[in-house]
């Protein structure tokens, strides 16, 4: 008794209320959504409605949470990479045995029920990723230990593409902030943040030639900046490339592709010019970041006329041009969130009284899109209330993060905090029109049993972790 009592102290019961007062609202914002299903109610009454549902989740997360304070909080290390491969075996397995909902085969279906295995898999990568980081011959300065660590990184979210389910995908690229903070290089990051905007840009453009033209005019402008008149070159380089951009979409074809020709001779010139007479090393760079840009470009737009399908297409264009998509269509759903959100002013319409979602204007509301549900009944007060929630629990979850004595449960916390940041970052974006809509649920608030037992296991977990941290 002394122990368990010992325990209660250490626990931390901040990050416990947080979790408490997230997963308490967000069964009263489902409530007030799925309100009108009451009357539709079949033979269990209540428990065929979305809330009972959602009841009968947030009883099997709190056993869950029970039986994970009842374990030895050195299973999680021990048995890390077990509950990892369980993991891979579901995603593999839900390929062949799965459901499919919305275009995407990613569920196994239990009668009403549903559950998602890419939810376990964020908490098994988790906990793999910590203890792998944990073992004394990992340092990511080794080309040897990040290999690995993107290997167990990469493994997850080519199953999931598979499904295909690209937002849950995403979600794993959270696991960079945990290998930020460790040590990963920030060129890293740089070559990415670069790597993905050629990658969206070379996406959207109407004429790929255009962008290889503007890869070639900043490669060029590069080199024109070494030489030892700087302001002539840099004169130099942006006439050319005005009048090149001027006229590239006023000519024809065979004309369009002469300028492109021709800035790329001049660039190799350049390059040449260059490479004799001063840093060839810093030229050979440039060159071959160029060769390596401009086959990004052209893989992206191939890639994304001929691989992906006409819905993600279309939510591509609703984030970045969506004066191409039809208002009537699948921009529908962003228009309708936004009015929701500016509806609701500065202090809301008040519980169960928002006209636009209690009218079902607004498709998926109670699982990707609840955040306007929130923002039309309690304004802009109530959206500062749960953002700022959602701020507390990920830095209280950084503050324990920091005063571990294992580094096993460090690495765990920097995990949790970086996948609850990109889920509430994105859905709360995509409601707002500021993020692609990419199917990924607000922690705690969504509707969906998979993703509520999945982030209350990971709290529960770190928990457990932390109110051992003094018997390290």
């Amino acid at each position: 008794m002394s122990q368990r009592a010992e325990r209660l102290k250490t626990m931390d019961w901040i990050m416990f209320s947080l979790y408490i007062a997230l997963v308490g609202l967000g069964w009263l914002i489902i409530y007030a959504v799925t309100k009108g299903e009451q009357t539709l109610a079949g033979t269990f009454g209540f428990w065929d409605t979305s809330s009972g549902k959602q009841t009968i989740w947030v009883g099997i997360s709190t056993i869950a949470f029970i039986i994970i304070s009842l374990l030895d909080w050195k299973t999680w290390q021990t048995f890390s990479y077990f509950i990892y491969g369980v993991a891979i075996l579901l995603l593999i397995l839900v390929l062949f045995l799965g459901t499919e909902i919305k275009g995407a085969t990613a569920w196994f279906r239990f009668g009403s029920f549903a559950f998602q295995p890419s939810e376990l898999a964020k908490f098994a990568t988790c906990l793999a990723l910590a203890s792998f980081m944990n073992t004394y011959t990992t340092d990511l300065k080794k080309t040897s230990s990040l290999l690995i660590a993107f290997a167990l990184l990469l493994l997850p979210i080519t199953l999931v593409l598979l499904q295909p389910d690209a937002g849950s995908a995403l979600v794993f690229l959270s696991f960079f902030i945990l290998l930020y903070r460790e040590g990963l290089s920030p060129s890293y990051f740089v070559v990415g943040g670069i790597t993905g905007f050629i990658f969206l840009i070379s996406l959207v453009a109407d004429n790929p030639n255009l962008v290889i033209l503007g890869l070639i005019g900043i490669a060029s402008l590069a080199l024109f900046l070494q030489f030892e008149a700087k302001f002539y070159g840099i004169a130099f380089a942006i006439a050319t490339l005005s009048l090149s951009f001027y006229f590239f979409n006023k000519v024809e074809e065979n004309t369009r592709q002469f300028i492109l020709v021709s800035n790329a001779i001049l660039f190799v010139v350049l390059a040449l010019f260059h490479g004799i007479n001063k840093k060839g090393r810093l030229v050979g760079v440039i060159s071959m970041l160029l060769l390596l840009s401009i086959g990004l470009s052209y893989f992206s737009n191939y890639a994304f006329n001929n691989f992906l399908r006409p819905h993600q297409q279309e939510r591509i264009y609703m984030w970045l041009r969506p004066e191409k998509c039809d208002p009537s269509g699948p921009l529908y759903n962003v228009i309708q969130s936004k009015k929701a959100i500016s509806s609701g002013g500065f202090q809301g319409k008040g519980l169960f009284e928002g006209t636009i979602t209690k009218l079902n204007y607004v498709p998926e509301q109670s699982t990707d899109f609840i955040f306007c549900v929130i923002a039309e009944e309690q304004g802009f007060i109530g959206s500062a209330v749960l953002m700022g929630l959602f701020l507390a629990l990920i830095l209280r979850i950084v503050i324990v993060a920091e005063r571990q004595r294992s580094n096993f449960s460090r690495y765990y916390a920097y995990s949790v905090a970086g996948i609850l940041f990109v889920h509430v970052f994105i859905n709360i974006g995509m409601t707002m029109g500021v993020m692609p809509i990419i199917g990924i649920p607000l922690p705690f608030l969504s509707k969906g049993g998979s993703s509520l037992l999945g982030f209350s296991v990971m709290i529960a977990v770190l928990i457990k972790l932390d109110s051992h941290r003094y018997s390290i």
